[in-house]
C-alpha cells in the first residue's frame, strides 16, 4: 500500500487516515501541529501520542519533510536553498531576513514554462509541478522556519499554472493546525492567467501580486507570452472592480529596465491605469541574464517614477534586491542550474 505524505495534508485528510483504527480529530491536530510547526520529520519522534497511534502512522504514512540538498549564502544574510525532490525535480528557496519580517520565497514549480524572456527560470525549462507538501516543506525544512513572518509565493515557476496545489498550500501555511501565518502575510505573484486569478481572487484571502513589466500590450507581448493570451489589462481591470477583505492587498511588480519601460510615456500609462484603484505599484530593479545587454533603471529615475506615482495618488514603493550576489534575486532563480 502506498503510503500516504502528512506534509501537504489538511488536518481533516490526517484524521480520515487515523479514524477508522478509533482516533480523534484532537488525534490528527496534534499531528499536524508537530509536522508543521515543530518540523519532526521521523513519525516515532512525535511527543505525546500513544505508541499505538505511531505504530499506526509509521504503518500508513510519512511525514514528507526533507531537508535541503545545498545552500548559499549572501553577503546580506539571504540564503537560497536548494531542494530536491524523491523524483529528482530541483527547485530553490530563498530566506530573507530583516529586522522584523522573515520573508521565505518559494517556487511551486521546477522551472516554468511561461517562456518570459527576462527570466532564467524560464531558460532552465519546466521539469514538473511541486505538490502542496513539496511547497509547504521549503517552509518547514530551512532553519529559520520558526522565525518566518511572511511567504512569498515568487519563486521559480508561475504559481497560477499549478492553482490547485498552490490553493492547498496557501490555506495549510495559514490554518491553525499548519503554519498559522496570516494571510495578510501571505502574497502570491503572477503574470496575469486570468481563469485561475479569479479563482485565486475568490477561493482564497492571501495577497496578490500581478508581473506588469509594461502596460503596453504590444510590447509586454515581446517579453511575456502569456499576455497574447491573457491581456494583462484585463486582468487588472476585472481584480479592480473585485470587494477586498479588509487588509487583503494587491499589487503589480513593474520590473525597470533602462530606455525599455522607464519612459515619461510608460509613467503616464501607469498614472492612468492605477488613478483611483486600490493596487498598489512595486518598483524593481531589473537583473540581466546571460546574453541580455538590458540593464536596470538608475536610482534615480526609479524615485522620480515613484514620486510621480505617489503625487497622484497611487500607492508604491521601491523594493530592494537582495541576493543578488548568489543569484537570488528575482527573476534570477535556477541560473546555476542544469
Amino acid at each position: 500500500m502506498e503510503k500516504a505524505i502528512l506534509c501537504g495534508s489538511t488536518v481533516d485528510e490526517i484524521f480520515d487516515l487515523i479514524k477508522p483504527s478509533g482516533f480523534t480529530i484532537a488525534h490528527a491536530t496534534a499531528i499536524s501541529n508537530y509536522i508543521y510547526k515543530k518540523g519532526i520529520g521521523d513519525l516515532s519522534l512525535i511527543p505525546n501520542i500513544s505508541s499505538r497511534l505511531k505504530l499506526e502512522l509509521n504503518e500508513k504514512a510519512e511525514s514528507g519533510l526533507f531537508l535541503p540538498a545545498a545552500s548559499e549564502v549572501s553577503a546580506d544574510r539571504s540564503v537560497k536553498y536548494l531542494f530536491r525532490s524523491e523524483a529528482g525535480k530541483e527547485y530553490e528557496t530563498v530566506y530573507i531576513p530583516e529586522k522584523k519580517r522573515h520573508t521565505v520565497c518559494v517556487s511551486t514549480q521546477s522551472g516554468c514554462r511561461m517562456g518570459c524572456s527576462f527570466c532564467a527560470t524560464a531558460r532552465y525549462g519546466f521539469r514538473g509541478n511541486l505538490s502542496a507538501g513539496e511547497i509547504v516543506n521549503q517552509i518547514v525544512s530551512i532553519p529559520a522556519s520558526k522565525e518566518i513572518t511572511h511567504v512569498v509565493f515568487m519563486g521559480m515557476g508561475e504559481p497560477m499554472d499549478n492553482l490547485t496545489n498552490v490553493l492547498k498550500a496557501c490555506s495549510i501555511i495559514t490554518a491553525e493546525y499548519g503554519l498559522a501565518v496570516s494571510s495578510r502575510n501571505v502574497t502570491v505573484s503572477s503574470v496575469g492567467i486570468l481563469p485561475s486569478v479569479e479563482e485565486f481572487m475568490l477561493t482564497s484571502n492571501c495577497n496578490l501580486t500581478l508581473s506588469l513589466l509594461s502596460p503596453f500590450p504590444e510590447e509586454r507581448k515581446k517579453f511575456i507570452p502569456a499576455e497574447k493570451v491573457y491581456p494583462i489589462l484585463k486582468t487588472i481591470e476585472i481584480v479592480k472592480g473585485m470587494k477586498l477583505k479588509k487588509k487583503r492587498t494587491l499589487s503589480v511588480a513593474y520590473v525597470m529596465v533602462d530606455g525599455m519601460n522607464d519612459t515619461d510615456r510608460h509613467l503616464d500609462k501607469l498614472k492612468s491605469i492605477f488613478k483611483g484603484s486600490h493596487i498598489r505599484v512595486n518598483l524593481l530593479p531589473y537583473h540581466s541574464i546571460q546574453g541580455d545587454p538590458g540593464h536596470s533603471s538608475s536610482s534615480e529615475r526609479m524615485e522620480y517614477f515613484k514620486h510621480n506615482l505617489v503625487i497622484t495618488g497611487i500607492s508604491a514603493s521601491i523594493r530592494k534586491s537582495r541576493g543578488l550576489d548568489i543569484s537570488a534575486a528575482c527573476g534570477l532563480l535556477a541560473s546555476g542550474l542544469s
